[in-house]
């Protein structure tokens, strides 16, 4: 994160309709180690805020006047890559959803979601992981695992991932999977189980396991989506 006080999160909300942006506003801000530092109603003025204040998160909707989301959140990206945006949205078309992992969203949560539950991908995503809200995650995956994800839209948000396995994995120490990691990945992002993946594959249970969790200290993540999600951004597979 980008503030000095590591203890606190430094938010910007970016959303048109002012009772939702109140309401996000008087949640998080009861929430301890969160701070609402400014609020925005357009895409425009949320990347000059964003540049101006360099928060730590941005709650950006997708629908906005002036500037739509997923292109504020692809400059703001582009200038600070340090600062991590969750999209915040009604919205859940798979075209919207790759779209805006495409433009380097670092999270996707629809807006039932609660204070409580946002709190907490908001610090997960502070920490550097990656969150997909549960009803769509397992679309996301598939899609990238069997390449039909829409057309254009790249899954590390700039160009499209290199297709050589092993160049990429070299290029990459601290992420550099062996090819059964690989092997085993791609059958987590195709939603198997340890168990399936174990049947499918020929081996133990306790294989797949520890295959998993050297996979997710390679990566440096703390789950199986965002090992899968994080390795189809960076283009391992």
């Amino acid at each position: 994160m980008q503030n000095s006080n590591e203890s606190t999160i430094r938010i910007v909300i970016v959303e048109d309709h002012e009772f939702t942006r109140m309401g996000l506003k008087m949640g998080l801000e009861q929430i301890p180690g969160l701070v609402v530092i400014a609020e925005c109603e357009d895409g425009r003025n949320a990347y000059n805020t964003v540049i101006e204040h360099k928060p730590d998160v941005v709650l950006m909707d997708i629908e906005l006047p002036r500037m739509n989301g997923i292109d504020a959140t692809r400059k703001i990206r582009a200038e600070l890559p340090d600062t991590r945006v969750i999209m915040l949205t009604s919205h859940s078309s798979d075209q919207e959803i790759f779209a805006a992992l495409g433009a380097g969203a670092n999270g996707y949560c629809l807006k039932n979601i609660s204070s409580a539950q946002l709190a907490n991908v908001v610090r997960s995503v502070a920490e550097g992981a990656v969150w997909l809200d549960p009803g769509i995650a397992n679309r996301v995956l598939c899609a990238y695992a069997s390449g039909t994800t829409p057309a254009g839209v790249v899954p590390n948000g700039g160009s499209p991932a290199p297709t050589n396995i092993r160049t990429r994995t070299k290029e990459k120490g601290n992420t550099r999977l062996s090819p059964r990691e690989i092997e085993v990945l791609r059958l987590v992002a195709q939603g198997l189980s340890n168990q399936k993946i174990a049947d499918q594959l020929e081996l133990g249970l306790e294989t797949v396991k520890t295959h998993m969790r050297h996979i997710m200290e390679k990566l440096t993540v703390s789950d199986r989506t965002e090992a899968a999600v994080k390795a189809m951004r960076e283009g391992l597979f």
